[in-house]
């Protein structure tokens, strides 16, 4: 799994795996698309106003969590 953030334009793009087929995307709502495979397998999700959706906090940072392990790692998506 891969996460894209272009922070010129707040948009994310979370990769589930690489696409090797035509995808279908479907708009979930209005601020997040899922890409499908003709076989129905997911390759990816993007999201737009990616700050809000991603749960960044106040100073514009991702904090990951390894709820198995109790670590957790940030990052800034700012520029």
């Amino acid at each position: 799994m891969k996460l894209s953030y272009d922070p010129r334009y707040n948009l994310a793009y979370i990769y589930l795996q690489e696409k090797t087929a035509q995808v279908k995307t479907i708009q979930v709502r209005e601020q997040m698309n899922v890409d499908i495979a003709p076989d129905g397998t997911i390759y990816g999700i993007e999201l737009l106003n990616a700050n809000q959706q991603l749960g960044s906090d106040s100073q514009g940072k991702l904090i990951v969590v390894n709820e198995a392990l109790g670590e957790y790692s940030e990052i800034q998506l700012a520029l």
